[in-house]
């Protein structure tokens, strides 16, 4: 009996897809995102400065004003000045001008110097960055005791204390600019200082 053959076995298939690439991992979503933050930037270097307070308000200087007018007022020192005698200075009308200072306390104001203004203290302690040069101003009636008080090396103000052997009264002299010449002008004016009879001093407004 005949005996068919086996059948032969086919051949596989071809594969016709490409063979298989290796994967390469996306670490990019791994990778922490680097965000650009920009330097920060500093500011100038700001110095403090100082908040001015406005000007005294000056009196319209009156028509036909006298060349002289006076200042009288109580001394600031009381118990070195004999009772009953108020201070007097006489100054020019048309260059001061008698004002309240800003704590409601009579003063004069140069009225073409801005901030030039003479007004009475007395001795009262100073912060630790002020410094104090002392001098005397003499004249042929009066003796005052100078000082000259500094911020960081500028002249901040100056102080008058002094008399005339019946009262002892202080000054104050401050200013912003052209202290020169504030002080020169404000001298003028201290050292005209003289005591009068309360029953003779003028009524200040």
């Amino acid at each position: 009996m005949a005996t068919e053959a086996p059948a032969a076995a086919e051949p596989p298939a071809a594969t016709t897809e490409a063979p298989a690439q290796p994967l390469t991992e996306d670490t990019s979503a791994l990778e922490p995102t680097q965000t650009f933050t920009p330097e920060p930037t500093l500011p100038p270097s700001i110095t403090p400065t100082e908040t001015l307070l406005p000007p005294l308000e000056l009196p319209t200087e009156v028509p036909n004003a006298p060349a002289k007018m006076v200042w009288d007022g109580t001394p600031t020192y009381l118990g070195d000045s004999q009772p009953g005698y108020s201070f007097r200075v006489t100054y020019e009308p048309d260059l001061w001008a008698l004002t309240m200072d800003q704590f409601g306390f009579p003063a004069i104001g140069h009225r073409a110097i801005p901030y030039c203004v003479i007004t009475v203290t007395a001795g009262r302690g100073l912060p630790a960055d002020m410094t104090v040069e002392h001098d005397v101003l003499y004249t042929d009636r009066i003796t005052f005791d100078v000082n000259e008080v500094y911020e960081s090396g500028a002249l901040k103000f100056v102080t008058y204390i002094g008399g005339d052997g019946i009262i002892i009264t202080g000054f104050e002299v401050s200013f912003q600019e052209d202290s020169e010449a504030c002080l020169v002008d404000a001298v003028a004016v201290l050292s005209t200082l003289k005591s009068v009879p309360v029953s003779q001093a003028t009524t200040q407004p």
